[in-house]
């Protein structure tokens, strides 16, 4: 599964800065980052993939909340696996 650092996410997205970003995921509707290096995070392609979907689709931001908070419980389980 590949990962997409910042400037891919802003692409994907729309975003138009970083601190977009991190007020998204601050906001909720975007997941937390994973740190993949010392100073370098990402997030797995699936999880910009479904809630690029959940927006496409009309999604309230409540929704996406939920979308998110499901995609943190499916990294959890990706660890005990």
């Amino acid at each position: 599964m590949p990962i997409l650092r910042i400037p891919s996410i802003k692409a994907e997205m729309g975003h138009r800065s970083n601190a977009s970003v991190y007020n998204a995921v601050r906001a909720g509707l975007l997941t937390k980052p994973i740190k993949i290096g010392q100073r370098a995070v990402g997030l797995p392609d699936y999880e910009v993939s479904a809630i690029n979907a959940a927006r496409i689709a009309g999604k309230s931001d409540a929704e996406i909340r939920e979308l998110v908070h499901r995609l943190h419980a499916k990294r959890a389980e990706l660890v005990t696996l």
